[in-house]
């Protein structure tokens, strides 16, 4: 299969604060890792490619609901499951499904004025301790995706 270059997006340029810049990275990152899935054919999109069952989809799926229980406090997660979309979720679902989330998501910190204090409304970590965690979790499986996407049809680049 001939790889797919597409041009490669730089790191952010954000304002200076502590929050401007983890905003900022955490939007970059999101971003990417909702258009690495946005367009995978199916049925790749679904099929692990590596031993541990790991796919594309899925992962897009899972940071849903690692969005979810961070900033809007949903519980009672299965978290095994969440690595899978359901069968009836296309593409187009799911990706909507997570930029719906993120946008829930960027409203309630858009209401936390004190990185120090838990997100309002839950007792917790910080907002700075969950806006560095989805950054670490994002970050991570937007590099998983990277890899799975090229695998499925050579699509490269952030």
């Amino acid at each position: 299969m001939p790889a797919t270059k597409r041009r490669d997006a730089p790191p952010p340029r954000t304002g200076n604060s502590e929050a401007e810049v983890l905003r900022g990275f955490l939007d970059y990152l999101r971003t990417s890792v909702a258009a690495k899935v946005a367009g995978a054919p199916e049925p790749a999109v679904r099929t692990a490619a590596v031993p541990s069952g790991t796919n594309l989809l899925g992962l897009l799926n899972h940071l849903t609901f690692v969005e979810r229980a961070t900033f809007l406090g949903e519980t009672g997660i299965r978290w095994p499951a969440t690595f899978r979309a359901a069968p009836a979720d296309s593409v187009a679902d799911v990706v909507a499904r997570y930029r719906e989330t993120v946008d829930r998501a960027n409203a309630v910190l858009d209401a936390c004025t004190d990185l120090a204090t838990p997100i309002q409304g839950r007792r917790g970590p910080s907002v700075r301790w969950a806006l560095t965690h989805l950054v670490e979790e994002t970050g991570r499986h937007a590099g998983h995706a990277d890899i799975l996407r090229e695998l499925i049809d050579g699509a490269t680049g952030r």
